[in-house]
């Protein structure tokens, strides 16, 4: 028997409707139990989700600094309190909910010498399908800034069909992300919802704009209804969605291609978690503004697109494209963290798969090895520094990497 609280004891409280913690408490000050195990009930079906500060994108490695933005989706169920009966039906009104257990607030820091998680999401239905929607649109909802976290991945993971139909196993992520968990390896589920909120939310910016004071007579900013939607892969390879919006009485008609959406954006400007409807039916996703593009992000899917005019389409896309640097003479530090070890020095010939440093972050040892065979040049970080993401640790001989 494990005696202590499990991180999954609200699934438990859930579904019976107990405080484990007020149980624990009474036994521990010598009250029996007041009930048996043929009086204790189970209802619906519950699942949580451990919001971790790591980065699925670089193999789940510890995240740490500030949380620049900390939003949870909106609670229903707290702790210690009972479960909602809800309405009639098999969908009834009110049955279980959405809740939230965390001790961390936004602006707080996110140190190197703890545990990952920094929150628990726990959602409660009347049955799997049930509690797997609704987990879904919660982590649609739940914003998290200034810090990788694996919010992504999850949603990804809740929208997969093997995981939908129950077939799943310690071995998931292995079998199905072999190189790694990537935003290209999700499906996305929508895209005409995020291509639709990429677009709406132009219009929005540029309605505004129109509304700005002081413009000279006759010479007003009017906003166009015409776009084209421009989305740019890491090589370079260019493409473009033609796409006509216009604001129609609280709905954001948009035409895409030969089929015409309806939107409903129930935010401000300025809240990057958004919900409304799409052609009817209600949604929880993200948008916010990076400079000139668009990021848009629902169920682990995401796209960054710039909406320009269909002028401006034509002229960018005789832009050449600014490749990333060559950064395989370095080694970069994958995560943020304390370098207890550089195994190797200067002039020093290494072998692919051998030691080239240590670094500690989150109660973790991560060992970073050569990639390929090479010599070192310099060294460019100290024993017992700590290291931000991608700082340089070391760099190799031209034409060496690791």
């Amino acid at each position: 028997m494990n005696t202590r609280l499990q991180v999954e004891h609200p699934v438990t409280e859930c579904i019976t409707g107990l405080d484990l913690v007020e149980q624990m408490i009474r036994v521990a000050a010598g009250e029996k139990l007041a009930f048996t195990q043929d009086e204790l009930p189970r209802r619906g079906w519950a699942i949580e989700c451990r919001i971790n500060a790591e980065d699925p994108l670089r193999g789940f490695l510890p995240s740490t600094g500030r949380l620049v933005r900390f939003e949870p989706p909106e609670q229903t169920l707290r702790a210690a309190e009972p479960m909602p009966e809800g309405g009639e039906g098999p969908r009834g009104a009110a049955f279980g909910g959405v809740r939230v257990d965390t001790g961390v607030y936004e602006g707080g820091e996110i140190p190197m010498y703890y545990d990952s998680m920094i929150c628990k999401l726990i959602v409660h239905g009347r049955d799997r399908d049930e509690a797997i929607a609704r987990m879904r649109e919660a982590l649609n909802a739940f914003v998290i800034r200034g810090i990788s976290s694996n919010i992504a991945f999850q949603a990804a993971l809740l929208a997969h069909p093997d995981f939908v139909a129950g077939r799943f196993n310690t071995g998931f992520i292995a079998e199905h992300y072999p190189k790694g968990f990537t935003l290209a390896a999700v499906q996305r589920e929508r895209p005409e919802l995020l291509l639709s909120l990429a677009a709406a939310t132009n219009l929005r910016l540029l309605e505004r704009a129109a509304g700005i004071s002081g413009q000279l007579a006759g010479h007003e900013f009017k906003p166009g209804s015409d776009f084209v939607i421009v989305e740019t892969d890491e090589v370079g390879q260019r493409t473009s969605t033609p796409v006509r919006v216009r604001n129609g009485d609280s709905l954001y008609v948009v035409e895409l291609g030969d089929r015409t959406h309806t939107l409903r954006i129930d935010n401000q400007l300025r809240d990057i978690a958004v919900r409304g409807t799409f052609d009817g039916a209600p949604f929880h996703a993200q948008v916010e503004r990076l400079g000139l593009p668009f990021r848009v992000t629902h169920g682990g899917a995401q796209i960054t697109v710039r909406v320009l005019s269909p002028r401006a389409a034509e002229l960018q896309a005789l832009m050449p494209f600014k490749a990333p640097p060559d950064l395989s003479r370095f080694l970069l530090s994958p995560m943020p963290g304390l370098l207890v070890d550089v195994a190797v020095k200067p002039g020093q010939a290494v072998r692919a798969g051998e030691k080239l440093a240590v670094i500690e972050a989150m109660k973790m040892e991560n060992i970073l090895v050569a990639s390929q065979d090479g010599t070192v040049k310099e060294i460019k970080a100290a024993k017992g520094e700590s290291l931000v993401v991608d700082q340089v640790i070391m760099e190799f001989e031209q034409g060496a990497t690791a």
